[in-house]
């Protein structure tokens, strides 16, 4: 038997800030309990990144792709197209804790892109 190669597994610049925004986000609230809400976020991550290297179709098809108005349709088509573009065809989401996580793949390649609370609408793009 023949196990499959690992895909590769990276972050986006994005997907770094915003884990930086949910540190500042934890401190905000509890600062007392912020350093370890973010380890064990990142313990979570770590374990997510471990299954996604061996199946990176693991998470749920992302779900803003299934929206009804035509400007959320556009707005998802267009990252659609840069997933393509990028040679990454599908987007999905990844659950860790009450954290979701946006990325993008190939069968060998995984790009983490974004990073939010579950009660977010909407995924940010830190600058």
């Amino acid at each position: 038997m023949v196990l499959p190669a690992n895909a590769r597994v990276e972050a986006a610049p994005n997907f770094l800030a915003n884990l930086d925004a949910a540190y500042r986000f934890f401190q905000t609230q509890d600062a007392d309990t912020a350093d370890a809400r973010l380890a064990a976020l990142k313990a979570g991550l770590r374990e997510m990144i471990a299954i996604l290297a061996w199946s990176p179709a693991s998470g749920r098809p992302a779900r803003f792709l299934t929206v009804k108005s035509a400007q959320a349709k556009l707005k998802a088509k267009a990252v659609q197209q840069l997933a393509e573009q990028a040679g990454l065809p599908q987007l999905r989401e990844y659950i860790v804790g009450q954290q979701i996580v946006l990325y993008a793949h190939s069968e060998s390649e995984v790009v983490l892109l974004a990073l939010k609370h579950q009660r977010q609408l909407v995924y940010a793009a830190e600058s």
